[in-house]
């Protein structure tokens, strides 16, 4: 599909994908992108121990692969994924571990997912209906929150005021702040937690201690260069328990993506569900490009659909300068060490922001689609999955190990199917594939803000678009 470069026209509501903004628009809007998603970007290897320029290099790298392998139709921003927090942990026995199984275990992922992924686009949508209805679909969602808290709460203590000081940033900067800055609760609280640390540890209080979990490691940053290669890891190692710990994320994967291109359609309103197929599989490509080389498996973000829903364009170029703009910072290991001393107190602090976050946007998704809770198949599907995750539940056999988050989203599934027909021979529906086009996210603000007031420069942004040739 030929991409034609446009001036706005006064008349026009939206810039599709295949439509160019004049350059210096679509370099504003890709550095936009690129801001918002940065915060969750940067925090999954920083609570994962990985080099924060690899991360972010190839985030960029799996953005592109996804543009071609969507024809570039899809407009999205490829992040760390949260999904895979809990099965990295796990099998590196915390943050500084063996990073190489962790790796290992992400391309194991990525391959399930591709298969996954053609799957989809042999069978078509219907085929995510049928195994992931709404009910299944918020539960998984859901169950990744809740099997996160844990994680949460034991940086969150390590020096209580600071941790709270960043997740009040967070919570006040999502509700009361207008339009783009609206967009970035996740970075104006680590910023806002990072400066107050920093303003007590000048002032010689208790974050100038090195053993307090808001003093900042300084050190990180100093001894960091200003240009150099990202810090790749190769080759990936691979056991039992990379399998047994992330074979089933793709599940996580495909209700992330499955809802955030839905959600895409309804704003851009483009049917894109025969995409889900290619989307999956570009996230897959991503996610095993990533893993190959030392970074996080990947996902689409939602962040980036508050931002569409906002300025109401979905060129593909904006999203190939945010993709170039995070190749780049790759090659800025100052930026890493930045990241690397930011303290555990404030990570904790928005890590129990997003993770809540993450949970209720699970809710979000019953609502939507309106499950019906008084059916008694829906009512299990959803109880057993969420105790398995709030209980730390595991199973281990041997070297086969699924942690909560695992347990939690498979049996989700599994209850699904065992289910279904009692649920429908009671007059239940499997409810329809749009009914949850929400998008489902580790993002704060996953709901596309169009609100007059959450749009107070839209027009004012959008020069008059005049077809040039």
């Amino acid at each position: 599909m030929a991409v034609r470069e446009q001036l706005l026209r006064p008349e026009a509501d939206v810039v599709y994908p295949e439509e160019r903004l004049p350059w210096p628009q679509t370099i504003l809007m890709g550095l936009q992108h690129v801001m918002a998603m940065f915060g969750a970007t940067v925090l999954v290897p920083l609570i994962l121990g990985f080099n924060p320029n690899t991360v972010i290099f190839f985030s960029g790298i799996a953005t592109l692969l996804f543009i071609v392998i969507t024809n570039r139709q899809v407009p999205s921003y490829l992040g760390s994924s949260f999904g895979f927090l809990g099965s990295v942990l796990a099998i590196q026995g915390g943050s500084h571990g063996n990073h190489d199984l962790a790796f290992g275990g992400i391309i194991i992922a990525g391959a399930v997912y591709l298969l996954i992924g053609i799957v989809v686009q042999l069978l078509g949508a219907n085929f995510i209906r049928f195994l992931m209805p709404p009910v299944v679909t918020g539960t998984v969602v859901a169950v990744i929150g809740i099997a996160l808290a844990q994680a949460a709460w034991a940086n969150y203590k390590t020096e209580l005021v600071t941790a709270t000081i960043t997740v009040l940033a967070a919570a006040l900067a999502s509700v009361y702040l207008r339009g783009f800055p609206r967009m970035l609760p996740v970075l104006i609280g680590v910023v806002v937690g990072y400066v107050a640390s920093g303003v007590d540890q000048l002032a010689g209080g208790y974050c100038a201690t090195a053993t307090a979990g808001c003093h900042i490691n300084t050190g990180a940053i100093s001894s960091a260069a200003w240009l150099g290669l990202p810090t790749f890891s190769f080759p990936p190692k691979f056991d039992a328990r990379s399998f047994s710990l992330f074979w089933w994320i793709p599940i996580i994967l495909v209700a992330e993506n499955t809802g955030h291109v839905l959600a895409i359609s309804g704003i851009m309103k483009r049917d894109l569900s025969g995409m889900l197929g290619r989307t999956f599989i570009g996230d897959a490509v991503g996610t095993i490009v990533s893993g190959l080389f030392g970074g996080t498996g990947e996902t689409t973000y939602a962040e980036n659909i508050g931002v569409m829903g906002v300025t109401r364009v979905f060129s593909i170029w904006i999203f190939i300068i945010a993709a170039v703009t995070a190749i780049l910072l790759g090659f800025i290991p100052k930026f890493g060490g930045v990241v690397l001393s930011i303290p555990l107190s404030v990570l904790g602090g928005i890590e129990l922001y997003l993770f809540g976050l993450i949970a209720v946007i699970g809710g979000k998704i019953w609502v939507d689609a309106r499950v019906d809770f008084s059916k008694r198949a829906n009512l299990v599907v959803v109880a057993i999955p969420l105790i398995l995750a709030a209980g730390n539940a595991d199973l281990k056999i041997g070297d086969f190990e699924i942690n909560n988050l695992g347990l939690g989203a498979l049996s989700a599934i599994i209850l699904w199917q065992l289910l279904r027909i009692g649920h429908l021979r009671e007059g239940g529906t499997e409810g329809s594939l749009t009914g949850s086009a929400t998008p489902v996210a580790v993002a704060p603000l996953t709901a596309p803000a169009r609100a007059a007031n959450d749009r107070p420069n839209a027009r004012r942004n959008q020069p008059n678009r005049n077809r040039r040739r």
